[in-house]
């Protein structure tokens, strides 16, 4: 039997924040000064990205244990210039950005849409570059309506992409076919420097996390239901900020401990937006004792933060996750598969198709690697049924296709079920969470 985990830690910051600071930052007035920011190789390719674009990215060398610490200045009104880089602190050839008229965004989605969106409003060309699983990624869901607001992309469907920018943008009212906040916060930043007022609607609510810090770097917007408005010929001025810890990498520990007999763990300084809570509210549908204690000292923007308590229950049952809940927990899926591996009955994740256009093919990487541990998964159109059972490894190998979430719910099951896996392409989790194995022996 595994043994249980119990303490309390802070897991890494939150990575769409820490994106976000570093964008609005670079293209504010000003200089910004930043705390916690999440040390990871996506949030690295953020960094490199805008420096050289043009802002002055200084990070202190010593960084604080919850993150990188330091300063940007932004391009403000002059708008992004093309320069050279020098590597940000590492030798990881990995975070080297390159030069010239080309900007390599490695294995990051965010980094890749959101500059789609924020170099569309500007007169510069530029090429973005990412590795194989991101040039494998769909772009034309953000490039389609940036076209129509008059910025010009070659090719338009993957990466690389040539970004032909205009500085005379013509705002658009969008109604997205996806809940997606890359591509609503695309659109808006594009909106910023586009002429008349820019409007974004989706059929369910994304995580709102541009919506909420814009207005602290000095933006207006109008926020109605599944609907943003922003005004054009707005600048950004600088903030400010520190980012609190990762909801999406605070669940892996979270649900270890609802699934490792006398666990019971504490996560600090935890984001709890709303948007990206929906995985607290399914563990609790399923039985997980959970106290949640919000900090109303701490924030970022409109943001909210707090600690999160999980002990462990065996009497775990199964839920239906709705179609409309699954924008707010789209990256717990994996980890909340396994736990619904646990349960009594037949858990049901409707809607899930966006699954399949991740840094891999996660749907179909979440049933072959339950079926591996024994356990009944099938989809049925876009729906993922997983029916609770005992666990019976008939695979020792499990692959994550260099999906850092993949990574690191195999590793779970592998430690809450006492299993000896051979995980392939473990490294993979410096994407989001690089201490992740100490934080797991930590808590053991």
């Amino acid at each position: 039997m595994a043994s249980p985990l119990n303490g309390r830690l802070r897991v890494p910051s939150d990575k769409s924040l820490s994106h976000r600071v570093a964008l609005f930052s670079a293209m504010a007035e000003g200089t910004s000064n930043f705390l916690n920011l999440l040390d990871s190789l996506d949030v690295r390719s953020t960094l490199a990205a805008i420096e050289v674009l043009g802002a002055k990215v200084e990070l202190d060398e010593d960084n604080d244990k919850n993150g990188l610490c330091g300063r940007i200045t932004g391009w403000g009104s002059t708008g992004p210039k093309l320069s050279d880089s020098e590597r940000l602190g590492s030798d990881d050839p990995a975070e080297t950005i390159g030069s010239g008229n080309k900007l390599q965004c490695g294995n990051s989605g965010t980094t890749a849409r959101l500059l789609l969106g924020v170099l569309g409003g500007y007169d510069i060309t530029v090429t973005l570059e990412g590795d194989d699983s991101l040039s494998r990624r769909p772009m034309s869901r953000v490039t389609d309506p940036l076209s129509l607001m008059g910025a010009n992309f070659e090719p338009s469907a993957h990466l690389p992409i040539k970004v032909i920018g205009c500085k005379e943008l013509t705002a658009i009212t969008y109604e997205s076919l996806v809940a997606s906040a890359q591509v609503k916060s695309a659109i808006l930043l594009a909106g910023i420097n586009a002429n008349g007022i820019t409007t974004v609607s989706e059929p369910h609510k994304s995580r709102d996390h541009t919506e909420l810090m814009l207005p602290a770097f000095g933006a207006k917007l109008e926020v109605y239901e599944n609907q943003v408005s922003i005004e054009g010929g707005q600048q950004l001025k600088a903030c400010d900020c520190s980012v609190p810890a990762d909801p999406s990498s605070a669940a892996f520990l979270l649900v270890s401990a609802a699934m490792i007999p006398g666990s019971e763990i504490l996560v600090e300084d935890v984001l709890l937006n709303p948007t990206r809570g929906g995985f607290l509210l399914v563990m609790q549908r399923m039985g997980v004792d959970i106290a949640v204690n919000e900090n109303p000292d701490a924030s970022i923007g409109a943001e909210v933060c707090g600690d999160i308590t999980v002990k462990y229950n065996e009497r775990l049952v199964a839920t239906t996750v709705e179609a409309h809940e699954i924008a707010s927990l789209i990256d717990e899926i994996p980890i909340l598969a396994l736990l619904a591996a646990t349960a009594k009955g037949e858990t049901v994740f409707k809607q899930v198709s966006e699954l399949r256009v991740k840094e891999s093919d996660r749907l179909l990487a979440i049933i072959n690697g339950l079926k591996a541990l024994g356990i009944e998964a099938w989809t049925n159109d876009d729906d993922l049924h997983i029916v609770g059972g005992e666990i019976q490894p008939c695979a020792q190998v499990f692959e994550t296709h260099g999906d850092h979430r993949l990574a690191m719910t195999w590793s779970i099951a592998s430690r809450a079920f006492d299993l000896n896996l051979n995980i392939a392409d473990i490294e993979c989790v410096a994407v989001s969470y690089p201490g992740f194995f100490a934080d797991l022996i930590r808590l053991s």
